[in-house]
């Protein structure tokens, strides 16, 4: 069944040769002598140093993610081995989904970065938490921590926004008959992420050793083994023990519940951080490949906030709707945003730049839709 998944998802996602993934080579900022990025380090730095905060996570975060490692093992143990009635186990299953996003967000994301502890190997315990879900560490760290956060909304270079022929995330890339209606269909092909993530793109990115059209590093022998052993533990985990405890229909029901959710929340969160209406996509000036604004600039022309006011919202995607302050601070744990952006919207404004923030999640979503309307017109260039 995962390699049917995975076939089916090669044709629905191959990306067909356009402007945006084309060969390119990977842009150059500009250093400022007196850069905004200097200056808001500065007065973060000092923020931290006057109340004695450690960038790191505390006692807050660690318990959250022992509650949401927990409700994983909990949730998983009892769809398994104790079969609830059909009603209850759909409603687990759309928890369990969402678990596997919460984990992702709150626990793994900081431990990617390094932001989790101030310990190396707690960080290395919580970004390979990503394995307990079925994706890659290594290629999670490429896409994401080197590409994704260096060269944000840079067709061709930020792999987040290279959908692939069924949507159109940028204006440089190649429009075709059916992205009138992305801002409609969009919703289902947003829950298909996570298998297609799990399924595809990691052997993707695996076997042709490329993000895009960026070569990844070099694997070594224990990279190796890590992926196949997180991808013969997902297919064990996830389908043979599910199928021989469940029978096949009730495992193929309950797995695409939990793959739906899972993929809607991971696609819409990161989708509203930086593909709406108010976010930019440039890109760099030739022949000599150097973008027109300092890296500072960059993230935050390129990136959006969303629901801040909201404790709720913030605890359940780890802070990723305060996105301006991890673009620009990625090593300080998101348990911090809400204190930090005080000061990044007081230095935006100091040096006329705009701040841009929904004041929740329902008119994200419509900045989103809107932008996905405009890229929708091939009149966009």
């Amino acid at each position: 069944m995962p390699s049917l998944i995975a076939i089916c998802l090669f044709f629905v996602y191959y990306k067909l040769p356009t402007m945006s993934n084309m060969h390119q080579i990977t842009p150059k900022f500009p250093v400022m002598a007196n850069s905004l990025h200097a200056e808001l380090k500065r007065r973060v730095n000092l923020y931290l140093e006057d109340h004695a905060i450690k960038a790191t996570g505390n006692l807050k975060l660690f318990s959250k993610a022992i509650i949401l490692t927990s409700l994983f093992v909990v949730t998983y143990i009892h769809l398994i081995f104790f079969t609830p009635p059909v009603f209850y186990a759909i409603a687990e299953c759309i928890l369990f989904g969402g678990l596997i996003a919460a984990i992702g967000f709150n626990v793994m994301h900081d431990g990617s970065h390094g932001s989790f502890s101030k310990h190396p190997w707690l960080n290395k315990l919580a970004s390979s938490s990503i394995s307990m879900l079925g994706a890659s560490r290594f290629m999670w760290a490429m896409k994401h921590v080197t590409l994704h956060h260096t060269y944000t909304n840079i067709a061709g270079v930020d792999d987040d926004i290279e959908v692939g022929v069924l949507m159109r995330m940028a204006p440089t890339q190649k429009h075709y008959l059916l992205h009138r209606f992305q801002h409609i269909y969009f919703w289902g092909l947003y829950m298909l992420l996570y298998i297609f993530w799990i399924f595809f793109a990691d052997y993707k990115k695996y076997f042709t050793k490329k993000i895009g059209t960026v070569e990844i590093s070099k694997m070594s022998t224990a990279e190796h083994i890590e992926f196949w052993a997180v991808k013969v533990y997902h297919a064990f985990i996830f389908v043979v023990l599910p199928i021989y405890m469940l029978g096949w229909v009730s495992w193929l029901v309950g797995f695409l519940v939990v793959g739906f959710v899972a993929g809607f929340v991971l696609s819409i969160v990161f989708q509203l951080a930086h593909t709406v209406t108010d976010t930019a996509f440039p890109l760099a000036n030739q022949p000599e490949n150097k973008m027109e604004e300092e890296f500072a600039v960059h993230q935050i022309q390129t990136t959006a906030n969303f629901a801040t006011k909201s404790k709720i919202v913030s605890w359940l995607v780890g802070g990723l709707n305060f996105q301006i302050e991890h673009h620009l601070f990625p090593k300080i744990s998101h348990v911090h945003y809400p204190a930090i952006s005080k000061i990044v919207k007081k230095t935006c404004a100091d040096f006329k730049l705009k701040y841009i923030e929904y004041p929740t999640v329902v008119s994200a979503i419509k900045a989103h839709v809107q932008y996905l309307k405009l890229m929708s017109k091939p009149a966009i260039n």
